[in-house]
């Protein structure tokens, strides 16, 4: 678990959630973007399990959208290079 989420797990006890569910949240939300985010949603008023599971999931598609984006920036670049380097 990176600092964060540790920071999360604490911050979601203190706020009153299950022990059980803030340390499944917690794992989930193991790097510093995504535990940063999860930290402003609970940060606020108490919010149903329900809609804290949710919110970790849209966060966790919001993380494999950006790094399927990357992904697909570094494979257009070499594309890229390559198509330059056969027209010269």
């Amino acid at each position: 678990m990176c600092e964060k989420s540790r920071l999360l797990y604490e911050l979601m006890l203190r706020k009153g959630y299950p022990e059980e569910f803030s340390r499944l949240i917690c794992m989930e939300m193991n790097t510093e973007f995504t535990a940063e985010r999860m930290m402003y949603y609970v940060s606020g008023e108490m919010k149903r399990l329900e809609d804290v599971a949710d919110e970790m999931v849209a966060i966790m598609e919001l993380r494999d959208r950006l790094i399927n984006k990357h992904i697909t920036e570094h494979a257009n670049a070499k594309i890229n290079d390559l198509y330059r380097n056969i027209n010269e």
